[in-house]
């Protein structure tokens, strides 16, 4: 993780600031050139053509996060590149298609919905050829947003988007429609587990495909698709019959995009092939068409094409076929290598999930912390001007007060002169209740200086949001301009340290005011932690739930977590708000 948070600061020094400084002068000729030089440095190790770039299996983490990170930096060009509406339009697409691959869904769709946008605005300067092509890439991302959507649990944004997918390719006349149809049916398949639905529409999709695209690859597909539906409903004689035909077409057939054959598919169709005879109890057919499977298994690991998920269906066929053959050692041989395989993958997704996920974070936090402290830095003077002005101000007003005070006790003790002993007495009330009047001035003062500090603290958060724009202006700065940028930048960034002084600081005066709230709170729940006491005076100072969780240097997500745990400690009922309740203590 700190790997990748020193490279997210080095992107940040080296590249952003740059762009802040020549974003208004970035041409389109410098943009195109800046995107093609990052594309033949990221195909050095994982080429757009080659489908191991869309596994997230192939990459390490280090690879994973300079490839994002230069996925990010093309992205960022774009924009700013005229006149070439081809490239535009497939760089969006290949981004939104490698986000999806990798799992990231969220970043798949803005991918996406920029295409989307870039073709409305300007689809009337397209040639027809690029048109026609278009289209095909139109009915493709439409097909994968609704994927996305359907990974992110969006179930009816998924479904109005395979709907629209297969309205706007009814008219095309091309695989896209019945790609579309059969899209639509898993959907039904593996997300809402509607059986029968994805039937119809894998049936619909079948008989087009059969009747206008019958050497397609796409035939295969949609049959396994039926196949499997049909092993779920226990209709293992037409599951075979779909399975046959897989296993011959993908020995013989070659991915129309690729060129070379598709060994998942094909390993997969001989273990539901071998499986189908297993279930049929057809133990002849099942002894004919294992050892060839065997035989598939055995080159594809040969030749490194053997993907996990692949041998894994093979081991679990290979047990089930020692099982039928009564070959009960192989069989339990084969179960433990299945099962400590299998254990193993799941492990290693788990943690590699894990640690991309926290990488992600990291990256997100780095680019936040860093805005953040920009921000502030810039803001700073603008105070110190404001401070100045207002220290003069009060400093006249002072002297005139204290002028006009001086002025006002002379004539009135040259007016009370007979009254000495009378004033005497007075005076000593008048100095005990300015001294009470002191005491409560000074303690108002310190309340609205904490105030005053935590609301300095959390605005540097909207400074961040202003520097971000600068910053994205010096990405393209010439050479002599960098170095100068960095070495401001630089001093910037140490100025960092003074934010946690001032945390320091602010929490130290929190204590120092909420003293007596503390004993209080203490009381009443004694097995609250210190973090969770400074956590109820930040509500009782009504901040927002951004603005602590800024000052506690924490995720909103751990912040709801941090007041779940309050409430549970202090057995709040759920109609009970823990504001309203912490105001009221």
């Amino acid at each position: 993780m700190k790997s990748l948070r020193r490279l997210f600061i080095i992107l940040l020094l080296c590249g952003y600031p740059l762009l802040m400084l020549s974003q208004e002068a970035l041409t389109s000729d410098a943009a195109y050139q800046k995107y093609e030089k990052l594309s033949a440095t990221m195909a050095i190790s994982f080429p757009e053509d080659n489908f191991k770039t869309y596994r997230r299996t192939s990459f390490s983490v280090h690879q994973l996060e300079t490839y994002l990170s230069q996925q990010f930096q093309r992205l960022d060009c774009l924009p700013f590149i005229k006149d070439k509406h081809a490239f535009v339009m497939d760089a969006y697409l290949h981004s939104g298609n490698w986000f999806h691959e990798i799992g990231l869904f969220t970043q798949s769709i803005a991918s996406y919905t920029s295409f989307f946008e870039y073709y409305e605005a300007h689809k009337m300067e397209f040639t027809p050829e690029e048109v026609r092509k278009d289209k095909k890439m139109i009915s493709f991302a439409n097909s994968i947003m609704a994927e996305n959507y359907a990974n992110l649990n969006q179930l009816d944004s998924a479904s109005k988007q395979h709907i629209k997918n297969i309205r706007f390719t009814n008219a095309l006349r091309t695989i896209s429609n019945p790609s579309a149809i059969n899209n639509y049916g898993l959907f039904f398949y593996w997300n809402t587990k509607e059986l029968d639905s994805a039937l119809i529409y894998f049936n619909k999709a079948y008989a087009i495909t059969q009747k206008q695209f019958p050497e397609h690859s796409l035939n295969g597909s949609i049959r396994d698709n039926i196949a499997d539906i049909y092993m779920d409903q226990h209709r293992y004689a037409e599951a075979k019959e779909m399975y046959v035909a897989n296993f011959a077409l993908y020995k013989t057939k070659h991915i129309e995009k690729i060129g070379s054959r598709d060994i998942p598919r094909l390993i997969s169709a001989g273990a539901q092939l071998v499986q189908t005879n297993l279930a049929l109890n057809d133990i002849k057919d099942a002894k004919i068409i294992f050892p060839e499977l065997d035989s598939i298994v055995k080159d594809a690991k040969k030749q490194k094409e053997l993907l996990p998920d692949s041998k894994l269906e093979y081991l679990h066929v290979k047990e089930n076929f020692y099982k039928a053959t009564n070959n009960l050692p192989l069989a339990f041989t084969t179960l433990k290598y299945s099962t400590a395989f299998s254990d193993s993958l799941a492990t290693v997704a788990s943690k590699q999930d894990n640690q991309w996920k926290d990488e992600l974070n990291a990256v997100t936090l780095d680019r936040v912390a860093l805005n953040f402290e920009i921000e502030r830095i810039e803001k700073e003077n603008k105070i110190k001007d404001q401070s100045a002005k207002l220290w003069i101000i009060s400093l006249i007003s002072a002297v005139l007060i204290i002028l006009l005070i001086v002025l006002y006790l002379g004539r009135r003790q040259h007016l009370l002169n007979s009254k000495n002993k009378q004033l005497l007495a007075e005076h000593e009330l008048e100095n005990a209740a300015l001294k009470v009047e002191q005491l409560h001035s000074e303690i108002k003062s310190k309340q609205r200086d904490l105030s005053d500090f935590a609301l300095s603290l959390t605005q540097n958060q909207e400074w961040a949001e202003m520097l971000a724009d600068k910053i994205k202006m010096l990405k393209n700065a010439t050479s002599e301009e960098h170095t100068t940028i960095l070495e401001k930048l630089e001093e910037e960034i140490k100025n960092k340290v003074q934010f946690d002084k001032d945390s320091i600081v602010f929490y130290e005066r929190l204590d120092k005011l909420n003293d007596a709230f503390y004993t209080h709170l203490s009381e009443l729940f004694p097995n609250l932690t210190k973090n969770e006491i400074r956590l109820c005076s930040l509500i009782r100072l009504k901040m927002d739930s951004r603005n602590i969780a800024t000052l506690q240097n924490i995720a909103i997500a751990s912040l709801n977590t941090s007041r779940y745990r309050l409430r549970k400690k202090m057995k709040l009922a759920d109609d009970v708000h823990l504001d309203d309740f912490i105001q009221q203590l």
